[in-house]
């Protein structure tokens, strides 16, 4: 135990946006403290060199990743690493004691030909990725609680799946009739440098990458096979938007009942969601605002049906670094260990 009985956490992988969301939530977190801040090219490092402005509150070097120390200081890890690292580390981790909840895609999928056919590698640690848990709590509370090992869902999947969690689930929709045509803001691509994140390339314009191919289209499609009880495929396109944080998912999909209406979805909506904190159902006729849910951990979310075509559309609001990334691993740390499950995650936001 840390100091005052908190509980030691490390991030490997802290000086990139997910890694400095870790820490701004962890040192607002009342029952944790950060033991170990680890990465390659940042070691040696002090943190508050990285980023200047937590200087103050945060007197930590980052250090080279040495699994046996991590694992010596910390009860949890949070992997916060490119695809294809997080499966080097997290089976030794696991065997000395830590619970590991991994922030990349090296966890999420339960086939792991899945994984290699769309993000390559070559894994022989088919036994671990067994015992992984996808670390969305408002479909998986149960068994994360009993995890040592969590995949955290990706920022889209997490926009995308809480919108159509309840269609599927309750066998509204006709599943290969979804389409997703979601928006992200520019850190969704991480802080290293690249063209097309230049102020000049992005700023005024509009436009979709990744179409057909892009690599959360098998993550939601398993998610959404499990809800529904068989195979499900999805049409997903991304966008980039000239934004900093936020991702906006519009969901269409066919009813299989035409005779269903806005009011009868939002009181399934508001019943499947009742236990979920961080799930707001809006009201009819309001739609959400990616910047509602900037700094938040929250994902707001609207219903409509269009009973001209007979379909149910879903607008979905997140932060993409909070829940779709860092706030949503903390949520399901808070759930493993027993804690409040809204415990050191903001839901005010930065507004306006």
């Amino acid at each position: 135990m840390g100091e005052q009985g908190r509980v030691p956490v490390g991030i490997v992988g802290a000086s990139g946006y997910g890694g400095v969301q870790l820490v701004r939530l962890l040192k607002d977190h009342p029952e944790v403290e950060i033991a170990y801040l680890g990465g390659e090219s940042s070691a040696g490092k002090p943190f508050s060199d990285i980023y200047p402005h937590l200087g103050h509150c945060v007197d930590l070097t980052v250090e080279a990743i040495d699994l046996d120390l991590i694992a010596q200081r910390c009860q949890a890890v949070f992997l916060s690493l490119p695809n294809g690292l997080a499966y080097q580390m997290a089976p030794k981790l696991l065997a000395k004691g830590c619970k590991v909840l991994d922030l990349s895609a090296d966890y999420r999928f339960a086939d792991l030909e899945i994984y290699k056919s769309w993000y390559g590698g070559d894994r022989t640690d088919e036994d671990i990725a067994a015992t992984a848990v996808y670390g969305l709590p408002e479909l998986y509370r149960d068994r994360i609680a009993q995890a040592q090992l969590i995949g955290c869902p990706g920022c889209y999947p997490t926009a995308s799946l809480l919108a159509l969690s309840p269609l599927l689930k309750q066998g509204l929709i006709i599943p290969e009739t979804a389409i997703i045509d979601a928006k992200s803001g520019t850190s969704g691509g991480g802080r290293q440098a690249k063209t097309n994140m230049l102020l000049a390339e992005a700023d005024n314009s509009l436009g979709a990458y990744g179409v057909t191919r892009h690599r959360h289209t098998p993550e939601i499609e398993a998610i959404c096979s499990d809800l529904a009880g068989h195979e499900v495929l999805v049409q997903f396109t991304p966008h980039l938007i000239p934004m900093v944080r936020g991702i906006l998912s519009t969901v269409y999909a066919t009813l299989r009942d035409p005779g269903l209406v806005r009011e009868d979805l939002l009181t399934i909506y508001t019943a499947f969601y009742r236990s979920s904190p961080f799930v707001k159902v809006l009201p009819s006729g309001v739609y959400p605002q990616t910047k509602w849910a900037a700094g938040t951990n929250l994902c707001y979310l609207s219903i409509e049906v269009d009973i001209r075509t007979d379909r149910v559309i879903v607008l979905s609001a997140i932060d993409n670094l909070v829940k779709g990334q860092a706030g949503q691993a903390v949520q399901c740390l808070n759930i493993m260990m027993g804690w409040e499950e809204t415990l050191g995650l903001p839901q005010l936001s930065f507004y306006p």
